[in-house]
C-alpha cells in the first residue's frame, strides 16, 4: 500500500496550493507500476504540517501533532487488511510527524516506512523543480506569467531564520528558488528520477533511524 502525503499551502504566486499532494500522488502512481506484487495507491493525505508558511494566504496547516495522530490511526486501520505500507512524502515540513508516527507504529509491529520525493540538486520551494513537475503533471494550474525568482541562498544559510520566523521572513513571494526557467520536459525527467529513487529504496528495504527507507542495504531492514 502506497499512501501519498502532501500539504495545502502557498507555493508562490504561480503554483496551486495542492502542489505537494499532486507530486506525491504522481510519484506513488508511477511507483505502483514498478514495484513487484499487488500495489494499491491510497487517496492522498492532503493536509500537513505547514506552520512555516502560515503567514501566506492559502496555507492550511494541521500541525505536526495532529498529523502524527492522523498517520498513526490511518496506518492502524490500513494494517487490518493491507500488508506493507509506505508513506510517500512530498513536503519537508511533514518529516518530524512522519518519523514519530512510523517509529511508534513499527514498535506496534506494523510494517510501515516512509520515503521522500526527492532528487539531487532540487531547489527548496516553488522553484524550478516543483514548477517543472507541475508543468508536466498539471500545466493548466500553473501561472507562469506570475512566476518570480525568490530567495536563492542554500537551506543551511536560511534555516535559522526559517525556524525562527517562517518563510515570509526570507522570501516575501514565498518562493525559495527560481521557477522562471521551468519546463515540462524537465519535469518529466525529474519525476522519472524521483520514481527510480523511490523504487530503489523500496527494493532495498533498508531503514534509517527515523523510519525512512534508504538505499543503504547495511541499515536495519523492514
Amino acid at each position: 500500500m502506497l499512501v501519498p502525503v502532501g500539504s495545502t499551502e502557498q507555493h508562490g504566486p504561480h503554483l496551486p496550493f495542492n502542489t505537494d499532494a499532486v507530486i506525491a500522488t504522481a510519484v506513488a502512481d508511477a511507483l505502483a507500476s514498478r514495484v513487484q506484487g499487488q500495489v494499491v495507491v491510497a487517496p492522498a493525505v492532503t493536509y500537513g504540517s505547514s506552520g512555516e508558511h502560515q503567514s501566506f494566504a492559502g496555507t492550511v496547516s494541521i500541525g505536526s501533532e495532529v498529523l502524527h495522530m492522523l498517520i498513526v490511526e490511518l496506518v492502524r486501520s490500513l494494517s487490518t487488511w493491507a500488508g506493507r505500507i509506505v508513506l510517500v512524502n512530498a513536503h519537508g515540513g511533514n518529516v518530524p510527524a512522519l518519523s514519530k508516527s512510523v517509529l511508534q507504529l513499527q514498535a506496534e509491529q506494523h510494517s510501515v516506512a516512509w520515503l521522500p520525493c526527492s532528487v539531487p540538486g532540487a531547489d527548496l520551494h516553488a522553484g524550478r523543480t516543483e514548477t517543472s513537475l507541475m508543468l508536466h503533471l498539471n500545466a493548466e494550474t500553473v501561472r507562469m506569467e506570475r512566476a518570480v525568482a525568490g530567495e536563492l541562498r542554500p537551506l543551511e544559510e536560511l534555516m535559522p531564520e526559517l525556524l525562527a520566523s517562517g518563510v515570509a521572513a526570507v522570501s516575501p513571494s514565498g518562493v525559495l528558488g527560481d521557477p522562471t526557467g521551468a519546463n515540462a520536459y524537465e519535469g518529466a525527467r525529474i519525476l522519472d528520477l524521483m520514481v527510480h529513487d523511490a523504487a530503489h529504496r523500496i527494493a532495498g528495504g533498508a531503514l534509517a533511524r527515523n523510519g525512512m527507507l534508504t538505499s543503504n542495504g547495511q541499515q536495519q531492514r523492514v
